[in-house]
């Protein structure tokens, strides 16, 4: 007879890979600020403005919020177990681990596929500052003998283990290589790179400049 110890015991279920989202809290502050500038000012126009100002203002915030938004709010970077989703301000890239042939920091950062297409990570926005920043804090450190450390992985110049004071941006790209090495050569890794237009943006904003161009022409 069977006991239930001689039963094999049930395999818990795989944990689910929470994607880990880099966002520009500088856009996003940025962001909410021209948002509540342009909305005062269009509200402003259309309640007390006279003749076509109301129409006027109310195209140009159909215009002119979308673009805020695309550019500020929207831009986000999702590194998952198989795949980088890339938000940025018109477009939705979707990027295979196994599809990816670098991660570049320069002067912008960006993602290089395979097939030696270049995307450019809004999200993850390169700040010279920063840079120089994090370097004066490692020459300290140096001098003072307790050199920084970072953790990153290093196909395009970053280092695994220690290694200097790095910038937050810096960092991030290192964060996302390491996890690209990782996984690239995983089968779940594999797959087409996809790209989708960001119609919910481009859509009222195309509308708005419509609508603009139409009272401007018969005005």
């Amino acid at each position: 007879m069977t006991t239930p110890e001689d039963q094999p015991s049930a395999q818990p279920p795989a944990p689910e890979y929470a994607d880990r989202v880099h966002r520009s809290s500088a856009g996003i502050a940025s962001g909410v600020l021209l948002l509540a500038l342009v909305g005062w000012l269009g509200v402003d126009a259309i309640v007390a403005g006279e003749g076509r100002t109301p129409w006027l203002a109310l195209a140009l915030l159909i215009l002119v919020v979308p673009l805020v938004v695309a550019f500020t709010l929207r831009p986000a970077v999702y590194a998952g177990r198989d795949r980088l989703r890339v938000r940025n301000p018109f477009r939705v890239v979707v990027l295979p681990w196994g599809q990816i042939a670098a991660l570049r920091s320069g002067y912008s950062n960006e993602v290089l596929t395979r097939s030696g297409t270049k995307f450019q990570l809004w999200a993850v926005p390169v700040s010279l500052r920063a840079r120089k920043s994090a370097a004066r804090r490692e020459a300290r450190a140096v001098a003072q003998g307790t050199p920084g450390s970072a953790v990153g992985g290093g196909r395009d110049g970053g280092r695994a283990g220690q290694g200097p004071v790095r910038a937050a941006t810096d960092q991030v790209m290192d964060d996302l290589r390491s996890l690209w090495e990782e996984r690239e050569h995983t089968e779940s890794a594999q797959g087409e790179v996809t790209v989708r237009w960001a119609w919910e943006i481009l859509g009222p904003a195309a509308a708005g400049a419509v609508v603009l161009a139409i009272l401007l022409a018969t005005g």
